[in-house]
C-alpha cells in the first residue's frame, strides 16, 4: 500500500526526492562541518586538582566547557548531525528538532546556524534561563513544557507534524558516536592521559544523560583491552540507579521504586533511556544534589572557573572512589569531565535565593559535605 502524503506526493515520489535532493546537502553540509571543525580542532584542556590528603593518587579533569559550544555535548551534537546526514534523514529545506535539556540544543543549535538549517529545541519549563537566552541568540526556537510532558515524546510528535528531522539525542547518542575513535572523548582522554604519564587511569568517572558518554568511554576501553574501571556519577536514585541495582540483583528495573527528581541538569535521568550500556560500567556512585552544588562551588573556589552541576557531580564521585583507593593502599590516576560553563547556571545553581527556594541551603564549598569524600584544601 502506497501512503499519501498531505501535500499529493506517495511514498514512493517522497522517496525518490528525499534522495534525489539529499545527495547535495550532504556534501555541502559535510563540508562546512568539517572545515569548521577543523579551525577549531584544538583538543580540549586536561586540568589538574592537587590531592594532598591523597598520597599516590592523582586526579585530572579533561574540560569540555573549552568547546565553542561550552559543554562536551559539541562532539554528540555533531555526531547527531552527521548521522542524520549520511543516513539521508536531514535533507534541503527541512529543520530540526530535538529533546533536550539545554547543553545540547546550544550544541545542536550552533551546528544548525553553520548549516543554516532551521532549529527547535524542545526542553523543560525548568531550564536554566541562562541556556534558554543562548539558544535563542543562536536562532533557534524553544518550545518549553511542563514536567508533567514527555520532551522526547513531544519533539517526535512536532517533528511528524511539521516535517522536520527529529536528531533524537537519547535515542541515537550511543549509535551516532564513533566509539572505536575518530577522536572521540574517550580516545581524546586516553591520548592526553599518556602524555601526562597515566596511560592506563585507574578511573574514568562520568555521569549519564543520554547514555552516550558512558557508552563509548566504556566500549572503547574494551576495545583497547585496557585495565582502567568506568564509573558513572549520577544523582541519587535516578533511574540509572535503579536500572543498575535491579540488573545486579538478577531483575529488571520496572519503575520501582520511582527515579527521584533533582536540579542537576542534563543527568539524572527519570526513565531508562535506549542509550544506557549497562555492562560497560564498572561502579556507581550516588551523589545528592546538595553535595553535587557543594562541589560545584568548591571547582570555582579551586579552579578559578564556573562549571555546571553535573562537573560538581563528578568531582564528588571522584572523590569518593580516591578515599576508597587510599584505603585499599592503592595508587593510580582518575579522570573524569568538567561538563559545561557555570555562567549558564548563574541564575539557578549560583542563586541563593533560587537553592532556598528549591529547599536547598546556599553550600559551603570548603567541606563540600559528601560524607564518603574529602575535598583538597585551596592551593
Amino acid at each position: 500500500m502506497t501512503r499519501t502524503w498531505p501535500d499529493g506526493h506517495d511514498q514512493r515520489r517522497l522517496g525518490h526526492l528525499h534522495r534525489r535532493r539529499c545527495r547535495p546537502l550532504l556534501g555541502q553540509c559535510s563540508r562546512r562541518v568539517l572545515a569548521r571543525e577543523a579551525q577549531g580542532a584544538r583538543d580540549t584542556p586536561l586540568r589538574t586538582l592537587a590531592l594532598p590528603g591523597f598520597p599516590g593518587i592523582e586526579l585530572f579533569l579533561k574540560d569540555e566547557s573549552a568547546h565553542p559550544t561550552g559543554s562536551l555535548k559539541h562532539r554528540l551534537a555533531r555526531s547527531l548531525f552527521l548521522y542524520a546526514l549520511c543516513n539521508g534523514r536531514l535533507v534541503r529545506g527541512q529543520g530540526a528538532i530535538d529533546a533536550s535539556s539545554g547543553s545540547t540544543a546550544i550544541s545542536e543549535a550552533w551546528f544548525a546556524r553553520m548549516l543554516r538549517v532551521p532549529f527547535t529545541a524542545v526542553m523543560p519549563e525548568t531550564t536554566a534561563p541562562g541556556k534558554i537566552r543562548e539558544l535563542r541568540k543562536l536562532g533557534a526556537r524553544c518550545e518549553l513544557v511542563g514536567s508533567d510532558v514527555d520532551c522526547t515524546a513531544m519533539a517526535r510528535a512536532i517533528a511528524a507534524r511539521d516535517h522536520l528531522c527529529f536528531l533524537d539525542q537519547f535515542g541515537l547518542a550511543e549509535r551516532a558516536t564513533d566509539w572505536r575513535g575518530n577522536n572521540n572523548i574517550a580516545e581524546s582522554i586516553i591520548g592526553q592521559m599518556a602524555a601526562h604519564g597515566h596511560p592506563d587511569p585507574a578511573w574514568i568517572v562520568c555521569g549519564a544523560g543520554t547514555g552516550g558518554t558512558s557508552a563509548t568511554i566504556g566500549r572503547y576501553l574494551r576495545y583497547r583491552r585496557m585495565s582502567t574501571s568506568l564509573c558513572v556519577a549520577e544523582p541519587t536514585a535516578s533511574a540509572f540507579v535503579h536500572g543498575w541495582n535491579a540488573r545486579r540483583a538478577g531483575r529488571c528495573w520496572d519503575g520501582a521504586p520511582v527515579a527521584e527528581a533533582t536540579v542537576i541538569e542534563g543527568i539524572g535521568r527519570q526513565r531508562i533511556e535506549p542509550g544506557f550500556v549497562f555492562d560497560v560500567v564498572d561502579a556507581i556512585v550516588e551523589v545528592d544534589d546538595a553535595a553535587s552544588i557543594a562541589h560545584m562551588r568548591a571547582l570555582e573556589l579551586r579552579l578559578g572557573r564556573r562549571y555546571g552541576g553535573s562537573s560538581g557531580t563528578n568531582l564528588a564521585a571522584c572523590l569518593v572512589l580516591a578515599r576508597r583507593m587510599r584505603e585499599r593502599g592503592e595508587r593510580g590516576s582518575i579522570v573524569s569531565l568538567l561538563c559545561d560553563r557555570g555562567e549558564r547556571y548563574a541564575e539557578t545553581l549560583f542563586d541563593g535565593r533560587w537553592l532556598s527556594a528549591q529547599g536547598l541551603a546556599t553550600p559551603n564549598p570548603a567541606p563540600a559535605g559528601l560524607p564518603d569524600a574529602e575535598l583538597p584544601d585551596p592551593a
